[in-house]
This record gives C-alpha cells, sequence and structure tokens, in this order.
C-alpha cells in the first residue's frame, strides 16, 4: 500500500511563496513577532541562496531564512539581513512549521540542510535567536547560549536568546 501522505520537499525560496510564507509565519508566531510582508520578501532577495522552503501536496507548509552574518551579531526583530563583506557565521533568522506539518522531522531536515549550506560557504559558525521556549530543540543541534548585541535581543520577547555552534571544524 502507499503512503497517503505527499513526500515533503525543499526547495529555494522563490518571490511567489510569499502568501504561503506568511500564512505560515501567522499560524506560528503571535502578531507581535510577525514579520511584515515587505521585509520578508527583502531578506529572501538579499540572501536568496539561504531562503528556503518546504512544500507538501498542499503547497508550502515551513520556511527557514538564514544569511551570511557574523558571530555575535543578531538580526532585530523586523529588521533587514545586511551581509556582511567577510562572513564567519551562518545567522538562521526564522525557522517555521505549519501544523499540519508538525511531527515529520522536517524543522530538521531545513536546519540539517541549510548547516550544510553554510560550510559549503565555508562559515565557521551558525548562530541565532532563539524565542518561545526552543532553547531545548537548538541545544539538539549543538547550540549553546552566546553573548550577542543587547539592542538586537531587546526587540524581541522575553526570553530571547542568542546561541551559537560551530558549524565547521577545522
Amino acid at each position: 500500500m502507499t503512503d497517503p501522505a505527499p513526500s515533503l520537499q525543499l526547495r529555494a525560496m522563490r518571490d511567489d511563496d510569499l502568501d504561503a510564507v506568511l500564512a505560515v509565519q501567522a499560524a506560528c508566531y503571535p502578531p507581535a513577532m510577525q514579520e511584515a510582508a515587505a521585509v520578508v520578501l527583502a531578506r529572501r532577495r538579499t540572501a536568496p541562496a539561504t531562503a528556503l522552503v518546504a512544500g507538501d501536496g498542499a503547497g508550502v507548509c515551513a520556511y527557514l531564512f538564514a544569511y551570511p552574518s557574523l558571530r555575535g551579531k543578531a538580526t532585530p526583530l523586523g529588521g533587514a539581513f545586511v551581509l556582511p563583506d567577510v562572513p564567519d557565521t551562518l545567522y538562521l533568522h526564522d525557522l517555521a512549521v505549519a501544523p499540519r506539518a508538525l511531527g515529520q522531522g522536517l524543522a530538521r531536515r531545513l536546519v540539517e540542510h541549510m548547516h550544510g549550506a553554510g560550510a559549503a560557504l565555508g562559515l565557521a559558525h551558525a548562530a541565532l535567536v532563539s524565542v518561545q521556549d526552543s532553547r531545548g530543540f537548538w541545544e539538539g543541534f549543538g547550540y549553546a547560549a552566546a553573548h550577542a548585541d543587547a539592542a538586537a535581543l531587546a526587540s524581541y520577547p522575553a526570553g530571547a536568546l542568542y546561541m551559537t555552534r560551530p558549524l565547521m571544524t577545522k
């Protein structure tokens, strides 16, 4: 018997994914943490190689935004991605999985794919801001609390935590 659930496919995000990405964002975050359509689109255009979506038979069901950055630098909520001349860190800004796709290992696939992309870019570290009590999830990938710009962290809800991990070992 065949599995009735369609397989989940990862691919680069496109401009025409915007409405679906915003719908996933709305299903995963409270209004105060949702970022505007113009911000989301600008991020995709700034770092297209590190903007991924996952799709199932019903369309986009998850996404991950990341970009090459510097260790210790966090992007404020709603802030623009700024690409440094010589990045050393893959900054994972936003990972969201729609409720219909939970429990299928999709978040893990997206993160592992992005870690591979960061390593291929020659970046030594990965970093992120943990929100919504996700610290344990990120610790499972080897992330640990680290110091970051307090002003950027202040744009997030209470409990936000900057975390890093080695991406490549030399």
